[in-house]
């Protein structure tokens, strides 16, 4: 059963390979678009690799590079079939390639659909990379003279100042761990010596944050240390005053940031994925409509173009019939290879 079937006359013909010229090359654009947006994504995703788990989310970016890369291929070879199509001399040649052309398509279109739902449905990996990442991150911001950690304060510290955040989930997650080196302590002062006897860890921990959570658009100067003491300060309430430190915590932050970032992409994404089917349809309708010319002496009759010839299923079991047969030749083969071996292992030991 023909399935969306067209008549084509040659007006009709000429339009729809000019308009598919130029929707190739619109589409090929497109796949740029993708592969520099999964490059983009890909590198700010690794400028701040330090405060994340795992690298899980990378499937994101990865998809969309590949895709890309694909669509342009893709789009190019459509924009030069485009050009033989109105030439009965020359179209023939491409009628052993559009078949396997095709099923490139479908793949890499899948695939960019793919890595669009990925986009949308990665923010639980995400949320918990960071939530592990930026824990470690303030675990280990002290340790500016350990190997492999050396920079993990200038990290948080700049992480902190260009998203306006503080902590984890929030400040509160500074008053939990010691982020202040043992180096930069005075031993022999009472008051170190009474905080670091008062935990049981023997850390050094107080109420306060780096600098780098304080607030520049606050009035009052920074109020980093004893945020909870209010007789520490001069007209101060903890609880009811707005703090001149940044509230929100980073992950809170960097989640929106990566998934406001992934969401316009898959938009993007989404448009171009458009595009790329409908110039499947398009090469498709062309094809049909240029085979029905082939042997007749007026190149310029009406034909009939349609996108399949069978029903779907029909049509999926055509292109995977070859696949199928290649693969049972190799099991075959496999067989005979694996039989050979022990019968010759067998007259060996006779």
């Amino acid at each position: 059963m023909v399935w969306a079937k067209m008549k084509f006359p040659f007006e009709k013909r000429v339009k729809l390979a000019q308009g598919l010229w130029l929707l190739s090359w619109l589409a090929t654009l497109g796949g740029a678009i993708t592969f520099c947006l999964g490059c983009f994504l890909k590198t700010e995703l690794r400028r701040r690799a330090e405060v994340m788990d795992n690298t899980e989310i990378y499937i994101v970016p990865n998809t969309l590079i590949i895709a890309g890369m694909a669509a342009m291929a893709i789009n190019y070879f459509a924009g030069r079939i485009c050009q033989d199509a109105l030439d009965p001399g020359r179209f023939p040649r491409w009628k052993t390639f559009l078949k396997p052309y095709y099923c490139c398509s479908i793949f890499f279109t899948t695939l960019m659909l793919i890595g669009v739902i990925l986009s949308y449905a990665m923010k639980g990996t995400l949320e918990g990379s960071l939530k592990v990442g930026l824990k470690n991150g303030i675990r280990f911001y002290k340790d500016t003279d350990t190997p492999g950690r050396c920079f993990q304060k200038q990290t948080i510290d700049r992480l902190q100042m260009e998203f306006q955040c503080c902590g984890n989930n929030d400040y509160r997650d500074w008053f939990e761990v010691q982020w202040i080196s043992n180096r930069y302590l005075d031993f022999s002062s009472k008051e170190v010596k009474d905080r670091i006897k008062s935990n049981v860890d023997g850390r050094y921990l107080v109420d306060g944050v780096p600098f780098s959570c304080c607030n520049p658009s606050s009035p009052r100067p920074c109020i980093q240390y004893k945020l909870t003491n209010n007789s520490a300060h001069y007209n101060y309430e903890h609880q009811t005053e707005e703090l001149n430190i940044f509230i929100h915590g980073c992950r809170e932050a960097l989640l929106d940031y990566y998934m406001g970032l992934m969401n316009t992409f898959g938009a993007v994404v989404l448009s171009v994925l458009l595009l790329q089917g409908t110039v499947m349809a398009s090469l498709r309708y062309l094809q049909t409509s240029m085979d029905a010319v082939a042997g007749q002496e007026n190149t310029e009759v009406e034909t009939e173009g349609y996108l399949l010839e069978k029903s779907i299923s029909d049509t999926i079991m055509e292109y995977l019939d070859p696949v199928l047969k290649l693969l049972l030749l190799n099991q075959v083969e496999d067989g005979q290879v694996k039989a050979e071996a022990g019968a010759a292992g067998t007259s060996g030991t006779a």
